[in-house]
């Protein structure tokens, strides 16, 4: 396959960026732009982090008809890996944009070649390197999909033009260096920008299930006050919502000393922030499995109900597996 029938592939590293107006002006709020704009930088970061390339970004003079804004992705390996790698970090970001959350799970990197300009050997050549792409950093590619960051980032974005009631659309398309369009121009509606908004920011908790905590402020009288533990290297106020190891506290039935701990199921409640980072915002201890005493590890009635109750499954789960063996 000769270079010359992968050109515009390879030179396809420029994001269009269109955003049409109800009316003939061809001026934007400069906040809103920009804010736009900076979500976008950061998911296009974002995937060539993911796809370890080192890149620059540089922006072009805008366009007529409505407001255009051209993003071009230059790597800095000055070699045919890095062009071909731009043209996919940007033929994945044009992707993204028109995507909603609710589809989010489908294979986004599958999509690049839906309605596509690019000939049928294009095509091929372009799916090899995405998939030599794939076996070097599978582990990050296919994260992609959910990245949360991307997620957050991409809310943002439709987030401020919905608060801009001149913008009635906002498209994107795949250009290569003479502007040539690589892809279909794809529009996404003011009326669907709701459907790539998080409707909250909030992300499912962490379970731990043996989670160990060194004890620093123990709380010993009754009501709502957080308790202070040593977890994973750091100070962490947590809500002990175990009635029981409670009871035993304010009853006096057990007594903390420097370095007192307990193994529990811990809950950790997680968000994500404007940045896209996720954080941490509450620790919650469900239930106490034991308490140690002089280093001597002393179970507690809910930790003990719990163990049972787990050996009980894996016992029933073993008799069914020696059952469906025998019968095969």
């Amino acid at each position: 396959m000769s270079d010359s029938i992968l050109s515009n592939t390879l030179s396809a590293d420029t994001l269009e960026i269109h955003y049409w107006f109800g009316d003939e002006s061809h001026s934007m709020n400069a906040n809103v732009q920009n804010r736009c704009e900076y979500e976008v930088l950061a998911i296009i970061k974002e995937i060539a982090t993911l796809l370890s390339v080192e890149i620059t970004i540089e922006t072009e003079p805008d366009g007529e008809g409505g407001l255009r804004k051209w993003l071009k992705v230059i790597s800095k390996e000055e070699n045919k890996k890095g062009t071909i790698t731009t043209a996919i970090i940007v033929a994945l970001i044009s992707v993204i944009l028109i995507t909603p959350l609710s589809k989010i799970s489908e294979k986004l990197i599958d999509k690049i070649f839906e309605d596509t300009e690019m000939n049928d050997l294009q095509k091929e050549k372009l799916r090899l390197e995405i998939e030599k792409l794939k076996k070097e950093n599978a582990s990050k590619v296919d994260t992609i999909d959910y990245n949360t960051l991307i997620k957050k980032r991409k809310s943002n974005f439709y987030e401020a033009l919905d608060k801009y009631p001149k913008v009635d659309k906002v498209s994107f398309v795949v250009v290569d260096e003479n502007k040539t369009r690589v892809t279909k121009e794809k529009a996404v509606p003011r009326d669907d920008f709701s459907k790539f908004i998080l409707v909250t920011d909030d992300l499912d908790p962490l379970e731990k299930e043996d989670a160990v905590i060194e004890i620093i402020a123990p709380v010993l009288k009754k009501g709502n006050y957080k308790w202070i533990g040593y977890y994973k290297g750091e100070a962490v106020p947590f809500n002990m919502k175990s009635n029981e190891f409670k009871t035993l506290v304010q009853n006096g039935e057990i007594e903390f000393k420097n370095g007192s701990s307990i193994n529990c199921h811990l809950e950790i409640r997680r968000k994500v922030n404007n940045e896209g980072l996720e954080i941490n915002v509450g620790y919650d201890v469900l239930r106490v499995n034991y308490y140690f005493e002089n280093d001597k590890p002393i179970e507690t009635k809910e930790g003990k109900h719990h163990r049972q109750i787990k050996e009980a499954q894996k016992n029933q789960l073993k008799l069914f597996k020696e059952k469906t063996d025998e019968e095969n």
